[in-house]
C-alpha cells in the first residue's frame, strides 16, 4: 500500500504534468446507454459479450461502442499491456520512438487482428489500427522518476511512470490536436480495451474477438455524453490504470468533479464523465490506497437515512470520507461497471456500483455452477442472452441464473455495489460475490414446495381433460424434474401436442414454472431450465398458417409475419401463439405491433414465448379491451403493459423496467420479480407481483390503481402518490414475504429497506405487512402512519384473496399468522397515508 508521503508525491508530480492545460468545452448529450459485464470461473469467449451487447443494440445508436477484457494474457499478465490506437497509421514509428522505446522495455509487440474490410462487421467508420505492447518500465527510468518526484515505493513509481507516459502521449497526439492521430486505449496489467464508432458487437467482430478468451468482459452501447461524442477516443470503456470502466448516465456536477480532480493533478483529456469516473476510481485505489469499501463510499456516499443505521465505527469512517470527498462525488443518474485485475493478488474482478438514488437501471446475476458465472447489466434480458449463449455450447449449464437481484444505492443493506472476484482454491478458479460491506452473496436455495393454489387457466372456462391417462401427467412431470430428465419432459410434451392436448400440458408446465416446490436437491435454475425448454418444445410443435387446416389454434413466427398478414381469428376461444424469436425488440416489425394487428383481427387470447427483451408488449391495443389476455414466457422487455386499458397480461417469470406505466385499467400479474419504475403514473387497474420490485414503484400514480407486491421494494415506493381518498382511492400493499430453503413462505427481515416510503404523497394509501413494526417514521419522509381499521381490511381483503388464488399465498397462514399464532389484521398490517402537510399541497400549481 502506498504511504501518505508517496501519495503526496504522486499528486505533486501530476500537478506539474497538468500545468497549463485548459479543459476544452464540449457538447453535452443525454445518457441512456446499455452496459454489460460478464465473468466466469472458466475463460469466456468473446462471442458471449457480442451476444449480450447485440441484445441491447436498441440502447445504442451506432455512434460509439466498445468492449474490455481482463484475465486474457496468461504468462504476460504481469506486464503492462499498452494498447495504442493509431488513427493515423503513419505516426506509429514516431509514437514508438517518443513514448515507448525511451522508458519501456518491450518484451512482445503485436497488432490486434482485424477484418480487412470494416464494412463486413457492419461498420460505417473504420476503427483505428491497434498495437499492443507488453512492456516493463526500464530500471533506469524508474530510478530517475523516483528521484525526480520523491517516490520511495518502486512499484508505485512504475505505475505512475506508465500513467505519466500515457498522459503525455494522449496530450500530444489526441487532446492537443484538432485532428487526433493516436491515443492510449489501455495500459494496465492483464487488461485490454477496444472501441470505436459503431455498435459494441460490431467493434468486437471487427477486431475478431469471437474466439478470444478472457475471465471478464465488459461492453458499452452508445456514445458518451460529453467530449468528442462520435469519435473512437470518446467511446467507452475508459481506463484508469489497471481498471476499465463503462458508465450509463450523466453527471449533473461534471464541472465540479473535474475541478476536484484538477486540485489533485488530474485532467480528463477526453472530456467525458466516464473518463472522470475512472480517474476518480484509480485515484482512490492506487494513490490513496483505499480499500474497495471506502472507494465505493467516496463515489456513492451513504445518505442520511441509511447513515443512521450504520454501526458507530462505520459512521466515524464514512463521515471522514464524506468530509474529504463529498464535493468530488458524482451527482445525478449513473451506474458503473468496472473490470480490473485486483491490486496485489492480480485476481480478475468485476464490480457494479449504482448511484444513491438508483436513477439508472441495473441487474445483477449469479450462477454458482460449476462453472461459476456472474453478470451485471442495464437489462436482465442481456444477462439472459449471456446464459443462453453459454448453455448453447455447454449443455450442463442452465439457461437462467440461480439468482437475480438489484442493488439499493448508497444503502446500509448492501451498499449499492457488488463485487465478483475470481479466487484460486485448490488450484481451481472459484467465483466469489460480496457486497460493499464484504458480506458473501449466495444463490437462493433451490428446494421449494409445490403450491396448492395457482393462477387462473391460460384459457378461461373449464378445461376439458380426458378421463383416462391425464391424471398422472402432473406427477410424471414432477418425476422428470426431480431426475433432471430432459428427454422425459420432451416425450411428454410431444405426446401432448400429438394428441391435441397442448393447452393442458402448457397449464401443467406453467404451474410448475410459476410455483415454488420441492425439487429434492435440484438447483432451481436447473429446474427452470428444464421447464423452459419443455415449454418451448411444446409450443414449437404447434402448426403454423400453412399447416393449421381447420384448427382453432395457430402459431406465428417472424417468417410467417413477414410473409403474410395475421390471419383472422377463426372463433371464440382460439389461441394465437407467437414465437418472439427473430423479431426486433421494438419498432414497426416488433412483437408488440404484431399483437396489436392480431387483436384487430379478432384474436383475444395470445401466448407469446421465446421473448428476448421485446418491449411494449400489450401496448397500443386501444381503449376498453376487457376480455383480452396475453401470457408471456421468456425475457420480456421494458414498458410491458404500459398505457393498457382493460386487457390482462400474465408474465411467467421476471419482468423488467417500466411495467404498467400510465396503466388505465386491466390486470398485470408477474410470477417473479419486477424492475424499476413499476406503474409510473398509473391511473387504474390491478397489478400483482409474486416477488419484489426494484426502485420507484408507483411514483406519480393517480386514480384508483391497486397493486399487491408480495416481496418488498428497494426505495421510493409510491413517491408523490396522488391516488385520491385514503379508502376509495388507489393503494399499494407490501406483504414483505419471501421463501425459505424449503419454499415455505416467510416474512422478510426488512419489510421495507428504503427511506422514502410514500414520500411526498398527497392521496391514497400504502398497506404494509409489518407485525414487528420494523418500518419507522423516519423512513416515510413526508408521510405518516395512521390507524388500520376494519374498513381498511374490507378494502384490501378482496385483493389479497385474488393474490391467494394467483400465487398460493394464504391470507390465514402466510399473512395473518405470526410466530405460529393467528392475528387480527390490525395487529399485522400498518397503514401509511400522506401527512397533513402534503395532503394540503396544491399540486395544480406545479408547471406542466
Amino acid at each position: 500500500m502506498i504511504d501518505a508521503r508517496d501519495a503526496a508525491a504522486i499528486v505533486r508530480s501530476r500537478m506539474a504534468l497538468c500545468s497549463g492545460i485548459r479543459l476544452p468545452e464540449r457538447r453535452t448529450l443525454e445518457g441512456g446507454c446499455g452496459v454489460i459485464g460478464i465473468i466466469g470461473s472458466d475463460p469466456l469467449q468473446g462471442r458471449l459479450i457480442i451476444r449480450s451487447c447485440q441484445q441491447m443494440r436498441n440502447r445504442g445508436n451506432g455512434k460509439g461502442g466498445g468492449v474490455a477484457a481482463v484475465g486474457l494474457f496468461g504468462e504476460l499478465r504481469r506486464h503492462y499491456a499498452l494498447h495504442v490506437a493509431y488513427l493515423d497509421e503513419q505516426v506509429k514509428g514516431e509514437v514508438e520512438r517518443a513514448f515507448v522505446q525511451p522508458l519501456l522495455t518491450v518484451d512482445h509487440a503485436e497488432q490486434q487482428p482485424h477484418l480487412d474490410d470494416h464494412r463486413e462487421a457492419g461498420l460505417e467508420v473504420k476503427p483505428p489500427m491497434v498495437w499492443r505492447y507488453f512492456v516493463r518500465p526500464r530500471a533506469e527510468s524508474v530510478g530517475a522518476f523516483q528521484k525526480e518526484h520523491g517516490l520511495a515505493d518502486r512499484a508505485a513509481a512504475e505505475d505512475e511512470l506508465v500513467y505519466h507516459n500515457s498522459f503525455r502521449l494522449n496530450q500530444e497526439h489526441y487532446a492537443g490536436r484538432e485532428r487526433p492521430r493516436a491515443f492510449v486505449l489501455s495500459h494496465g496489467r492483464d487488461l485490454m480495451i477496444l472501441k470505436g464508432v459503431g455498435y459494441a458487437e460490431e467493434i468486437a467482430r471487427y477486431y475478431q474477438l469471437e474466439q478470444q478468451t478472457a475471465q471478464i468482459w465488459i461492453g458499452h452501447q452508445r456514445y458518451p455524453t460529453r467530449g468528442r461524442v462520435w469519435h473512437p477516443g470518446g467511446a467507452h470503456p475508459f481506463a484508469g490504470l489497471h481498471e476499465a470502466l463503462v458508465h450509463n448516465g450523466d453527471f449533473a456536477n461534471y464541472h465540479a468533479v473535474t475541478e476536484y480532480l484538477r486540485q489533485r493533478g488530474l485532467v480528463p483529456l477526453f472530456v467525458t464523465d466516464t473518463e472522470v469516473s475512472v480517474l476518480l476510481f484509480d485515484h482512490y485505489v492506487r494513490v490513496l490506497g483505499y480499500p474497495l469499501e471506502f472507494v465505493i463510499e467516496a463515489l456513492a456516499p451513504t445518505p442520511e437515512g441509511d447513515f443512521e443505521r450504520l454501526s458507530k465505527r462505520r459512521q466515524r469512517i464514512y463521515r471522514a470520507i464524506q468530509t474529504a470527498h463529498l464535493h468530488g462525488s458524482p451527482d445525478g443518474p449513473w451506474f458503473f461497471i468496472v473490470a480490473r485485475a485486483e491490486p496485489g493478488s492480480g485476481d480478475p474482478q468485476l464490480i457494479g456500483i449504482t448511484d444513491v438514488s438508483m436513477l439508472r437501471p441495473q441487474v445483477f446475476a449469479l450462477q454458482e455452477g460449476p462453472p461459476g458465472l456472474g453478470a451485471i447489466a442495464s437489462e436482465k434480458q442481456a444477462i439472459d442472452a449471456f446464459f443462453e449463449e453459454v448453455a448453447a455450447s455447454n449443455p450442463g449449464v442452465p439457461t437462467v441464473a440461480d439468482r437475480y437481484w438489484n442493488a439499493r444505492g448508497g444503502s446500509c443493506t448492501d451498499g449499492g455495489a457488488f463485487v465478483y472476484s475470481l479466487r484460486t482454491r485448490d488450484g481451481e478458479r472459484v467465483l466469489e460475490v460480496r457486497d460493499k460491506f464484504g458480506a458473501l452473496i449466495r444463490a437462493a436455495a433451490a428446494e421449494c414446495r409445490r403450491p396448492e393454489v395457482h393462477s387462473t387457466p391460460l384459457v378461461q372456462g373449464e378445461v376439458d381433460r380426458p378421463e383416462q391417462g391425464e391424471a398422472g401427467r402432473p406427477e410424471a412431470l414432477e418425476v422428470c424434474l426431480q431426475r433432471g430428465d430432459r428427454e422425459g419432459l420432451t416425450r411428454l410434451a410431444r405426446a401432448a401436442e400429438k394428441d391435441g392436448r397442448w393447452m393442458p400440458m402448457l397449464e401443467d408446465l406453467t404451474r410448475l414454472r410459476d410455483g415454488h416446490w420441492d425439487a429434492r436437491g435440484q438447483r432451481r435454475s436447473v429446474v427452470l431450465d428444464l421447464l423452459d425448454r419443455a415449454i418451448v418444445q411444446l409450443l414449437d410443435a404447434l402448426p403454423g398458417p400453412a399447416g393449421s387446416g381447420n384448427g382453432m389454434d395457430l402459431r406465428l413466427t417472424w417468417a410467417d409475419a413477414e410473409a403474410q398478414r395475421v390471419p383472422d381469428c377463426p372463433g371464440s376461444g382460439a389461441v394465437l401463439v407467437v414465437d418472439a424469436r427473430g423479431f426486433p425488440p421494438e419498432g414497426p416489425q416488433g412483437v408488440s405491433r404484431l399483437i396489436v394487428a392480431a387483436h384487430r383481427r379478432g384474436w383475444s387470447r395470445l401466448v407469446v414465448y421465446g421473448c428476448r427483451g421485446d418491449r411494449f408488449i400489450g401496448c397500443g391495443l386501444g381503449p376498453g379491451r376487457a376480455g383480452t389476455r396475453i401470457d408471456v414466457y421468456g425475457s420480456s422487455g421494458d414498458y410491458l403493459g404500459s398505457g393498457m386499458d382493460g386487457a390482462e397480461i400474465y408474465v411467467h417469470g421476471d419482468a423488467q423496467d417500466q411495467v404498467g406505466q400510465i396503466l388505465n385499467s386491466g390486470r398485470i400479474v408477474v410470477f417473479g420479480e419486477v424492475g424499476q419504475t413499476l406503474l409510473y403514473g398509473a391511473k387504474g387497474g390491478e397489478v400483482f407481483v409474486l416477488g419484489s420490485a426494484a426502485g420507484r414503484p408507483l411514483v406519480n400514480a393517480v386514480g384508483q390503481i391497486r397493486a399487491v407486491i408480495n416481496g418488498t421494494c428497494l426505495d421510493y415506493c409510491a413517491e408523490s402518490f396522488m391516488a385520491g381518498s385514503q379508502l376509495g382511492g388507489g393503494f399499494v400493499i407490501i406483504n414483505g414475504l419471501g421463501f425459505d430453503g424449503r419454499g415455505e413462505v416467510i416474512g422478510l427481515e426488512q419489510k421495507y429497506p428504503g427511506n422514502n416510503l410514500f414520500s411526498l404523497a398527497s392521496g391514497g394509501a400504502c398497506y404494509i405487512n409489518d407485525p414487528y413494526r420494523t418500518v419507522s417514521e423516519t423512513q416515510l419522509n413526508g408521510a405518516e402512519f395512521t390507524t388500520f381499521r376494519q374498513t381498511d381490511w374490507s378494502v384490501i381483503n378482496p385483493y389479497l384473496r385474488i393474490n391467494e388464488e394467483l400465487f398460493g399465498i394464504s391470507i390465514r397462514h402466510d399473512l395473518l399468522r405470526v410466530d405460529g399464532l393467528l392475528k387480527w389484521p390490525k395487529e399485522v398490517f400498518r397503514k401509511v397515508v400522506a401527512s397533513q402537510h402534503t395532503r394540503q399541497l396544491d399540486w395544480s400549481s406545479l408547471p406542466a
